[in-house]
């Protein structure tokens, strides 16, 4: 008697291989935290500043596009992060560290800009702050943004020792 081999069906043996189908990532939804502001993970570099900002709920998303423009625009070469769920803006600092200048946060009713030595500005932007160098820009719905001088405190800001965080 001789070995036998497995007998294969006919039908099995026809059959085409299975494309596989590269199944569609589920996109979750970034989370809201209080005021509406983007909860986005610690990152560096334009692709999370560009996810936070993608997230900013309503009127405000248009604003962080128009500043994230703004700040591109007035300093070339501007180095971007996230953490904090806040985008952050620095200048590339002497010994290779970032020297963060700027950042925005989602609040309930406006957008709240942080300039970091922005005592040192002129003309010193509205807001202040318990922290001596620090002042704001807050921007409400309604508010019509001066481009050319918050560019003139971007630019100024930028000129100046960034903060390390």
């Amino acid at each position: 008697m001789g070995m036998r081999t497995p007998k294969t069906s006919a039908k099995s043996a026809k059959k085409p291989a299975r494309k596989r189908v590269a199944a569609k990532a589920k996109v979750a939804k970034p989370v809201l935290l209080a005021g509406g502001n983007p909860q986005i993970a610690k990152g560096y570099g334009d692709a999370p500043v560009a996810a936070y900002i993608a997230a900013m709920p309503g009127w405000k998303r248009e604003v962080g596009r128009r500043l994230d423009k703004l700040i591109v625009r007035t300093v070339p070469g501007v180095v971007k992060a996230v953490k904090w769920n806040s985008p952050l803006y620095g200048v590339e600092g002497p010994e290779g560290g970032n020297g963060w200048f700027l950042s925005f946060h989602c609040f309930t009713r406006y957008v709240k800009v942080t300039f970091f030595r922005g005592a040192s500005l002129r003309p010193l932007p509205p807001g202040a702050s318990k922290q001596k160098d620090v002042r704001y820009l807050d921007i409400h719905e309604d508010d019509m943004l001066d481009e050319a001088r918050f560019a003139a405190w971007v630019k100024q800001a930028s000129q100046l020792p960034g903060v390390r965080m």
